[in-house]
């Protein structure tokens, strides 16, 4: 299998992502603002996972770009990340139809850890496949954001059964770190 029918296939599941997410989206029914508060946890929860799905979207692409060969280990860490990433709709439509609750907001920081962890485990894959000189392992590095994000989300993780609005910040922060694109790969093709 090429790289690029590696690309098209999770470029498709994630596409299908997004939608699944934005059909969760009810019309309020009125015409005022007012009818527009009941459903702003739903939209702002939408608005961070599309985020997220956008940012995996962009690294990922920039990481398959870097593959000079598709092997088995590579297609099964693949799939495992799309489905890590396929709970995505279902975590989001729970915490925003329920108000960042504790349990939801738990629930979606250990998806978001889960996600996180089965991407390192496809970036270890390719690495392993290409070998410690290829063009990734050269650009990814000390990977800091990669070493901190799942730390991070752990603590997302448990501070939602506390204080569910510091998780909340802290899922919005790690974000907002992987916002502007991994540039290390760029400058290693």
């Amino acid at each position: 299998m090429s790289a690029n029918r590696l690309e098209a296939f999770s470029d498709g599941v994630l596409a299908i992502i997004i939608t699944i997410m934005v059909l969760e989206l009810k019309v309020p029914h009125g015409d005022s603002w007012t009818v527009l508060l009941p459903v702003s946890s739903v939209f702002l929860t939408y608005v961070l996972s599309f985020v997220y799905v956008g940012i995996y979207w962009n690294n990922h692409h920039h990481m398959l770009h870097t593959l000079e060969r598709v092997t088995g280990g590579i297609l099964w860490a693949n799939l495992n990340l799309l489905f890590w990433l396929s709970l995505f709709p279902f975590v989001t439509g729970w915490m925003g139809e329920n108000h960042f609750a504790a349990v939801p907001a738990a629930l979606y920081g250990a998806v978001l850890l889960a996600a996180a962890l089965a991407y390192w485990i496809l970036q270890r894959a390719i690495i392993h496949s290409q070998g410690v000189e290829s063009k990734l392992a050269k650009a990814v590095g000390e990977d800091w954001k990669g070493k901190l994000s799942p730390v991070l989300y752990a603590l997302g993780v448990g501070f939602a059964f506390f204080w569910h609005w510091v998780s909340l910040g802290i899922y919005v922060v790690v974000a907002l770190m992987w916002l502007v694109p991994d540039r290390r790969i760029e400058r290693a093709l």
